[in-house]
């Protein structure tokens, strides 16, 4: 599939001035999103991202991200369309490095999409998402080559390509409803905005960062 074909061209003009993450995560964010979500409109993307402390979308970008998840709902519904469900990754034209790198961070996008659903998993489900972390983990020097070349990447990308049909079998429930932003009025003011105007206290570092900090390896 081409570049073109794939919409590969058409999100990276669109979000050509949003450098918050790559197309590939937040296509991969938008997918984990939608295995277990209805399709939010525009102002319901706005909100989630907003959440995330994600810097606002061009309106072109809003509104591909919005009508490519009714998309992306529609076609993981169908048992046979959604065989047919590719991630946004550039084509084999492009060097396999672009291709790695790029289902990487699709992969880890979409880890992230799913974990603020707050779904359960099955024992299943839970073993696809420790061998997708695998990937998402993946460091590979822009002068490396890649262990096993454009067999092992074209095996991790159909590994990667099946998990979101594997995923949308639950039953769906709104995005308002997500423990992110639930009670949240989608034109009300996000936690990162209230505490730079000072009405709510910055949140303290985790315990974790403070230990690190206090002995540096």
């Amino acid at each position: 599939m081409n570049d073109n074909i794939s919409g590969w061209n058409t999100w990276s003009e669109a979000f050509e001035n949003w450098t918050d993450v790559t197309i590939s995560e937040i296509h991969g964010l938008m997918t984990g999103l939608m295995t277990a979500c209805h399709a939010p409109d525009e102002a319901g993307w706005a909100a989630v991202l907003s959440e995330l402390s994600f810097e606002a979308l061009p309106q072109e970008a809003l509104t591909l991200l919005t009508e490519e998840a009714e998309d992306t709902v529609f076609q993981l519904k169908d048992k046979d369309d959604a065989y047919a469900y590719t991630p946004l990754v550039p084509d084999d034209e492009h060097d396999l490095y672009e291709r790695v790198m790029a289902l990487k961070q699709w992969a880890n996008g979409f880890m992230t999409g799913f974990g603020i659903t707050d779904c359960s998993l099955t024992s299943e489900e839970n073993e696809m998402l420790s061998d997708l972390a695998k990937i998402g983990a993946i460091r590979l020097a822009e002068d490396e080559d890649f262990e096993g070349g454009e067999e092992s990447y074209l095996y991790i990308y159909e590994f990667a390509r099946m998990i979101p049909v594997s995923f949308a079998t639950r039953q769906r429930k709104p995005v308002k409803e997500l423990a992110l932003i639930a009670g949240l009025p989608i034109d009300a003011k996000t936690t990162k905005e209230l505490q730079a105007e000072g009405k709510l206290p910055k949140p303290m570092p985790p315990v974790i960062d403070i230990m690190n900090q206090n002995n540096p390896s």
